[in-house]
Formats: C-alpha cells, sequence, structure tokens
C-alpha cells in the first residue's frame, strides 16, 4: 500500500518520549504527545483551588516533561519554532485522538503488564493499517503484541531509537513473526530517509544488536581496567578519538548516559541470555556496584566517575574519581609511549596496527579489549544478526563509533587479527576460520564502486542492502580518481558529475582545496556536467581557512603575500558561483568561515540538517573577506528589492557576523540566511553525496546557463553605517567589548554597508570584495588579531583582548 506519515501519537512523555516528539516534529510531522494524568494534587495546585479534572491539573505531567525537552541541551528541535507541531494532551482525555494517527509509538514504563494494558486500549480505538510500535530496549517485542487483533499484530513491531533521538542516529527495527514484511520495509524506509537514521533490522534478542555489543564492549573494558590498574583518565583517553570513538571516553560517556541505565541493561541481559558464551562479563564489576552503593550515577546525580565542583578561588573543577580509594581528586596527565607513537598516524585504519602491537600498559588494553569485541561479535552471528554488517552499522551509528567491529578487524588484517587473538587466549567463531580458509582475506571490499561484505549464508561476498541511494567516496577510490593532491581528491560520480573532497586536517581550506577547487572547475567545464564539492569528514565539512600561513605572513608583516592570499580566496570563492556549469556544494557537521563562504557561493546548497554554519572569523580579529561579507550584503539588499525593511534584516546579519554565530541546525541557518529557501535540508548524511549529485544534474538538465558578476547589488552607505557606529559605541561604553571588538566591528559595519556613500545606491561585487579585503588586511596587522589567531593555532581559545 502507499503507506504516508501525516500525524504521530506518542504515549509516554518521559525523555524519551518528548524527545522522539520533537524529531518527528523536525521532519514536519503532527505530533500528538501523551501521558498520565496525576492522581493526587500538589501543594501549588491546592493553593490555587484546582481540582484533579482541572486541564491544567490533567496535563501537568506531559507539560512539565516537554517543558524540561524543550529547555535541555543539546536542543531536540532544529528550531524552537517547530514546537508548535506537538500537542500535548493526556490518556483520560485525548487517548480517543489516536484514531487519526497514521502511527502510534509506545514510550511508557518498562513494565510489560502495564505495556499490554496499554496496548489493550489502543487496540479498541486505533483505525485499522495504523502503525503501531512500542521503543522498548528491554522487554521482548513479541510478548507486548500477545493477545492482540490481528491487524495489531500485522503492523506491531519494535522501533528502538537512541537517545537523543534527534543526534544519534540508530534506529534498531524489530518485527515479531506476525509483523507484516511491507511494515517492516516501510519503517526501514522511512527511518532511513524521512527520519534520517541509519535503520538496522534486528533479531527479537535481548538488548537488541547495539546495546548487547555496546554494553558487553563497556563491561568487558572496565574488568579489564580493574585487572590492570587503569586510572579514570587514562582509560577515556584510550576509548576516545584516538580509537575513532566519542570523546567522551568510556567513563565519561558512562556518566553522561547514567549509571544506572548501564547497570539495568547488564543485570537484564545477564538473565536474559543464557546461552552467551561470556554472559559473565555482564556481572557488575566491583567499581560499579560501589559507584550503585553509593548513588552516585553520573551527571544525574553530580557525580559518578567525574564530579564537578569548585575550588578556592570560585573557579569550576572535574574532579576524577580514583578507583583504588573511592576519593575524588585533581585529573592527571595521560601518557603512553603506544599513544604517542600513534599521533604521528592521521588515518584510523592504519591506526590499530601500532595501537594493538604497544609494549606497554596501553598495548596490554587494546590487546584484551580489542581483539575480544572481534571474538564476541563473530559469536553473535546468527544469533542477534545475520550479517556482520548489521552488527557494524548498529554499534557505529548507536554508540557514535567512527568504525564497525569488523571493519576494525578489516583494518588490521583478518588474519592478523586471528593470529593475535589466538596468542591472547581468544578464538573466534568458526565461520571467520572458514572463510579465511575460503581464500576471503576481508569481511569488506569495494568492487565497481559499490561496498561488498561477506555473507555467511552464501559464502561470498554481496552488495550491502539498503543503500542503494547512497554514494560513498571511500568506495568509489581509488579507481575513480581523477585528480588528487594532498588536501584534496576529485572523484568521478558517474553520469558525468564530479566531486571535489577535501581532507585537509578538520577540512580546513589551505593552497592544497584552492588548488582542488580550481583544479575540479576547470575539469568540470571541460569534461563534465557538474561538479559536487563535498566530503565524508566526521568532524568538519571545512572548519575555514588555514590560518598558519596567514600567521605567518602577518607576523613577518609581509602585506603583499597577505593581499595575494586573499584575492586568490576570493577568485576561487567567485568562480565557484560563476563557473560555466552547476556546483552543488553539501556541508555538514561545522562549515566555518570559509567552509560557510563557499556554501554561500555554490549554485545550490544541500545541506544536512545537522550543519552548523557560522562566519566566524571575528572571533579571531578578522572579517569574513572570502566573499562572505559581500555576500550577505547582497543578500539583504536583494531582500530590500522584495519590500523587506532594509535595515532591519542587514542589522541582523551584521549581528551574526559581529558575534560569530553559528547556526545549530542547517534549518537556523537557513533562518541566518546562510541557506537559501531553494536550497535543499537532507536529514540523512549518508545521502548527502548522492543528494547533491542528483541536484547538479537536475540544473544540468534544466539548461545551466552561466551567471554574470553583479553590478546592481544594493548598499546603504552612511544610513546603515551611522546605525552600526551608534550601536558599537554604546557596546563599547558599557563594558561590552573590548577597544579591539570595537575596530572589528566598525570594519566590518564599513564593508557590509558598502563603505561611507552618501545615500543608498547600487554598487558592483567587486566593489564590496574589495572593501571587506581592506578590511581583513587592516586587521591582520594588528597585534590584538595576531595574538588571537596565535592562541587559537596552539590550541587555546582566542583572547577577548
Amino acid at each position: 500500500m502507499n503507506r504516508s506519515i501525516k500525524k504521530v501519537a506518542i504515549l509516554g512523555s518521559g525523555i524519551m518520549g518528548s524527545r522522539i516528539a520533537c524529531h518527528f516534529a523536525n521532519i514536519g510531522v503532527d505530533v500528538l504527545l501523551l501521558d498520565i494524568a496525576p492522581k493526587e494534587l500538589t501543594a501549588e495546585e491546592t493553593a490555587k483551588g484546582l481540582s484533579l479534572t482541572h486541564p491544567l491539573v490533567k496535563n501537568r505531567i506531559v507539560n512539565l516533561a516537554f517543558q524540561q525537552t524543550l529547555k535541555s541541551k543539546p536542543a531536540s528541535l532544529y528550531v524552537s519554532d517547530f514546537a508548535k507541531r506537538i500537542k500535548l494532551g493526556n490518556f483520560d482525555d485525548n487517548l480517543q485522538d489516536i484514531a487519526s494517527a497514521d502511527w502510534i509509538m509506545e514510550v511508557i514504563v518498562e513494565n510489560l503488564d502495564i505495556k499490554k494494558s496499554l496496548f489493550e486500549k489502543v487496540d479498541a480505538i486505533r483505525t485499522k493499517g495504523t502503525l503501531i510500535s512500542s521503543n522498548t530496549s528491554g522487554i521482548p517485542i513479541h510478548l507486548m503484541a500477545e493477545g492482540r487483533s490481528d491487524d495489531f499484530q500485522k503492523h506491531f513491531c519494535g522501533t528502538h531509537f537512541f537517545n537523543p533521538p534527534r543526534y544519534l542516529r540508530l534506529l534498531e527495527i524489530i518485527p515479531t513473526p506476525q509483523t507484516s514484511p511491507d511494515v517492516i520495509q516501510f519503517l526501514l524506509r522511512f527511518g532511513q530517509t524521512n527520519l534520517g537514521k541509519t535503520t538496522v533490522l534486528c533479531k527479537d534478542t535481548p538488548a537488541f544488536i547495539a546495546n548487547r555489543i555496546g554494553v558487553y564492549s563497556m563491561m568487558q573494558t572496565m574488568k579489564v581496567v580493574e585487572e590492570l590498574g587503569l586510572t579514570v583518565e587514562q582509560v577515556d583517553k584510550l576509548t576516545s578519538k584516538v580509537v575513532g570513538r566519542p570523546k567522551s571516553g568510556t567513563f565519561r560517556l558512562s556518566d553522561v548516559v547514567g549509571l544506572d541505565t548501564t547497570v539495568h541493561v547488564a543485570n537484564n541481559l545477564y538473565k536474559a541470555v543464557a546461552n552467551d558464551e561470556s554472559k559473565d562479563i555482564f556481572i557488575l564489576p566491583k567499581m560499579l556496584q560501589k559507584l550503585m552503593e553509593n548513588k552516585w550515577l553520573g551527571d544525574k546525580t553530580g557525580q559518578g566517575f567525574y564530579k564537578k565542583t569548585k575550588n578556592a578561588q570560585g573557579k569550576t573543577e572535574i574532579l576524577s574519581l580514583d578507583l583504588q580509594t573511592f576519593e575524588y581528586r585533581a585529573a592527571q596527565k595521560v601518557s603512553f609511549e603506544t599513544l604517542d607513537r600513534s599521533k604521528a598516524i592521521d588515518s584510523l585504519p592504519k591506526r590499530f596496527e601500532i595501537l594493538l602491537a604497544g609494549k606497554d600498559l596501553a598495548g596490554e588494553f587494546y590487546r584484551r579489549t580489542i581483539l575480544d569485541g572481534f571474538r564476541y561479535a563473530s559469536h553473535r552471528i546468527p544469533e542477534i544478526a545475520d550479517d556482520l554488517v548489521k552488527i557494524d552499522q548498529a554499534i557505529c551509528a548507536g554508540f557514535g563509533w567512527e568504525m564497525g567491529i569488523f571493519e576494525t578487524w578489516d583494518a588490521l588484517g583478518v588474519q592478523k587479527g586471528l593470529d593475535l587473538m589466538h596468542e591472547n587466549g581468544m578464538e573466534a567463531a568458526a565461520w571467520v576460520v572458514e572463510m579465511v580458509q575460503k581464500g576471503f582475506t576481508s569481511f569488506y571490499k569495494n568492487e565497481g564502486g559499490k561496498r561488498l561484505y561477506y555473507d555467511l549464508t552464501s559464502k561470498n561476498y554481496r552488495a550491502i542492502e539498503g543503500i542503494e541511494n547512497q554514494i560513498f567516496l571511500s568506495s568509489l577510490k581509488p579507481d575513480k580518481i581523477v585528480y588528487q593532491n594532498d588536501d584534496a581528491t576529485i572523484v568521478d560520480l558517474g553520469d558525468d558529475i564530479i566531486c571535489l573532497e577535501f581532507h585537509s586536517k578538520m577540512n580546513t581550506m589551505g593552497q592544497g582545496v584552492l588548488e582542488g577547487i580550481q583544479k575540479a572547475i576547470d575539469l568540470a567545464e571541460k569534461n563534465y556536467r557538474g561538479l559536487v564539492i563535498g566530503n565524508e569528514g566526521v568532524e568538519a565539512f571545512s572548519a575555514g581557512a588555514n590560518l598558519g600561513m596567514l600567521f605567518m605572513f602577518a607576523a613577518n608583516q609581509e602585506f603583499d603575500e597577505v593581499n595575494n592570499m586573499i584575492a586568490v580566496f576570493q577568485n576561487t570563492m567567485m568562480r565557484v558561483r560563476y563557473s560555466s556549469i552547476p556546483v552543488v556544494v553539501a556541508p555538514h557537521t561545522l562549515a566555518l568561515g570559509g567552509g560557510c563562504e563557499i556554501s554561500l557561493h555554490a549554485d545550490r546548497l544541500v545541506a544536512h540538517a545537522e550543519t552548523y554554519m557560522g562566519l566566524v572569523e571575528v572571533g579571531v580579529g578578522l572579517i569574513p573577506a572570502g566573499g562572505g561579507t559581500k555576500e550577505m550584503a547582497m543578500r539583504m539588499g536583494d531582500a530590500r528589492q522584495s519590500g523587506d525593511v532594509e535595515l532591519n534584516r542587514l542589522q541582523q546579519a551584521f549581528m551574526n557576523i559581529a558575534t560569530a554565530k553559528v547556526s545549530t541546525s542547517a534549518y537556523e541557518a537557513k533562518e541566518m540566511n546562510y541557506i537559501r529557501p531553494f536550497d535543499r535540508i537532507v536529514l540523512n548524511r549518508s545521502q548527502l553525496i548522492a543528494e547533491a549529485k542528483r541536484e547538479a544534474l537536475a540544473l544540468a538538465d534544466a539548461g545551466y546557463v552561466q551567471k554574470q558578476q553583479r553590478s546592481d547589488v544594493w548598499v546603504e552607505g552612511k544610513q546603515g553605517l551611522a546605525l552600526f557606529k551608534a550601536g558599537i559605541f554604546s557596546m563599547k561604553m558599557g563594558n561590552y567589548i573590548s577597544e579591539h571588538d570595537s575596530l572589528i566591528a566598525n570594519k566590518l559595519a564599513y564593508a557590509i554597508c558598502g563603505g561611507d556613500l552618501d545615500s543608498p545606491q547600487m554598487v558592483t561585487e567587486q566593489y564590496l570584495l574589495d572593501l571587506e579585503r581592506e578590511a581583513f588586511l587592516s586587521l591582520s596587522g594588528e597585534k590584538k588579531t595576531l595574538e588571537r589567531i596565535s592562541s587559537l593555532l596552539n590550541g587555546g581559545k582566542p583572547p577577548r583582548n
């Protein structure tokens, strides 16, 4: 059937329920969020003379939960206005309203009897054919559907979101034997495309896939820590970015999630996995037992493995738990020879060989945890998943790992992994040994631009299902590389579209990236129909311009070189705008400074929803000079011609730049006028390159015509400049900004207003580019600007000098 989701009913408004409701609102769906009505009045309600039947009382639980969610950080909504899409109510008065919902999702307390009681009421109200699911993480899905109607069971399954639902990409789909195949396929597709999730089909086994593997990893890590006598800080360093996992590390992550949550899952797993050869790992280690006894549950109780406190000077300090004395102490610096050796290796896959070969405690830790992770995951197939892809997808999307377990094993080498495991008293599942004996030397391989994996059933490689609409640059390389330098690669995407990929540190835009952009446009204009600028960076699309060379030239007062650098950057951005082929830019994560400016000059943006975009040069004592100031002046001038109040709009653009404001989502970037109404926002990061290619082809097919530089840009001149100068003076007099901040803001005002022209008038783009370049050049010679840049380059924050 042709199913669409226009309205969702969420039953249960706790942390998960409210946040899931917010994410459905993010994608434009109307949401009905319900919870129980209170059985008793609060003292405040009694004092007001309210009764249990009063609407404010009956909706107290849902109202309070929802307001707490709206205040929580990071935000659950892309923009606060999306909250209007969520209607609140209670089970007594509003449960009947679920009859108009296309999808009903239960997110109440983890109690089977209570869930079944609610589902009995839902079954009597829901419209036949309506999807019904549970977000449970610990109760077998099939048990909840017992006794329900045939239509209910046909349309029922588990849909397990990970918290926070907006940010964590995993959505586990857990059907029962009665769930319709059409329902399963719809949920897999809707979750991936509409909700932006990595949707993984799971078996109805304890904790499903991600928590089974992830919690095992955490418990095994803690037991190895106790045996080796490692500290909290050491372990969090060893289990963070160096191995491609969240920078929080194991113990900090436990504090954030809540130790009671980890303990609850571990205890349930120990009871439920009778046939797991490693079930004893789920017995709580001594450190967790002690923390639970003390009720030190992490952030929710103010202390866990870490404790935030204030010192004698009133400054906030983070103390670490000493796992030997169970007292808190100042954090200690972490140093291991193995980590020092790995620093020179930027490639995460290549790093694992060094880490596992370490002769110190760090190397021992890695051998006992990473190798055991290989062993454990191999034995879980086919128990929890029929193929290795699902395990890798679940652990990456659910726990934020950059590489899955089998991907990591591939990076080390399958045979080498087997040898190391054997040396350390571990044995992989028989199917891995059989795979190697049959001559298959890796779990994954790229072939013909496709990503293949070893399938246990066919005992051969097969294409990964569910990613047909996705393009992975890593799968296309090296066969499809057209050009490459140290910082950029041009990849043939097929259909006469090429893609320019950055791969400098944090994808900063230095000489190599700029050369790559120019080369890509040259090639596209000669031999292709369009260009996509995008990459698969984990942390940043681009963190901005590379300031190292600028600092060197400016510190040595080589201002002709600085001027030339700015001119080259501006000319490159203008080539993006005025090439003879369509250029589509696909930003994601951080798109700062130059990363924002190249986005502003694209023919079309296809941005990931989680794009944090901003012109942030003011923070280092400069103004945007890669066309960013010019572009915002131009956009505000165009808005004026559309009948908008020009000074209000211009002031908003000025303040966004002057305060180095960064959007908290692509939708907020649209409100900031960095993303235009006709640009696209994509929720699934994995589909970004493919969607950008589709846009480039559409522009080419529509008969793309090269644009001409504009000479009709409306600027405000002295009229706008006077307004901004008055505001800057007031901020300076009130000590809200420093003398240097005032200088930068005045330079910005001059550039964005088109200088001190006697009256508002039309100017050329080049005129505005010259103004921003002049401002940038003069500021680069300021001592306080150099101090800010130096601090940033040395790993600190720019001073507010």
